[in-house]
């Protein structure tokens, strides 16, 4: 599949649209050169290190950037650090080392920094197996289980869907961080920095040769 015709026709279908001077100021902070040590300010540093290899399982580099290329493991680590509710925060901590202890024991390793990407491919390929009705049946699951949490009842949910959980908010979030860069958003997405004529219902195709706009 053309990743790149993937993103030029992909609308908001994530849902992750968030206006705020944060966010703003997250994706402005991401704009210069990739430090060569990065520091996650919300992950520990370990697993500052598996969302970095995830991020780029997601979106390898093709004919357009890396996903850590135009940082977006970084946009993540800020985003989850200045914009989530602390019970959005706790549910990423905890599902992500769902995650990562199930890398582990398949790989037979101790740390969470020593994982690579062959050890990381097929455990987010076997989170993301399932049908659309088992997915379903497991985001019932994930609501139930936030809304134990936000009313302040103790409560487990299993590793299997807490995996689910996390790949498929890491995809959404790795799709969005790298959609609203400022490399994509300029050179693969409909670009007009200063907004003409509104035309309510235009052929996409005639407008932006078929490309999703800039957001």
């Amino acid at each position: 599949m053309d990743r790149r015709r993937v993103l030029k026709n992909m609308g908001m279908s994530l849902g992750y649209m968030v206006a705020t001077p944060t966010l703003l100021s997250i994706v402005q902070s991401c704009k210069s050169e990739p430090a060569i040590t990065w520091t996650p300010e919300f992950l520990a540093q370990n697993e500052g290190s598996v969302l970095s290899k995830l991020v780029d399982i997601i979106l390898p580099k093709t004919d357009t950037p890396s996903a850590t290329e135009v940082q977006v493991d970084i946009f993540i680590d800020k985003f989850a650090k200045d914009v989530m509710e602390t019970e959005q925060q706790d549910f990423l901590k905890m599902s992500m080392n769902k995650f990562i202890d199930k890398a582990l024991a398949d790989s037979g390793k101790e740390k969470a920094e020593d994982l690579t990407t062959e050890d990381l491919e097929p455990v987010i390929a076997s989170s993301l197996k399932y049908t659309k009705e088992q997915q379903a049946e497991m985001f019932e699951t994930i609501n139930s289980y936030t809304k134990a949490i936000s009313e302040g009842t103790t409560t487990e949910i299993g590793d299997e869907i807490s995996r689910f959980a996390f790949a498929n908010n890491l995809r959404g979030m790795t799709i969005w961080g790298y959609k609203a860069s400022e490399y994509v958003g300029e050179e693969v997405l409909a670009y007009l920095p200063v907004p003409g004529e509104y035309v309510p219902c235009g052929d996409l195709q005639e407008l932006t040769g078929g490309k999703a706009w800039s957001l």
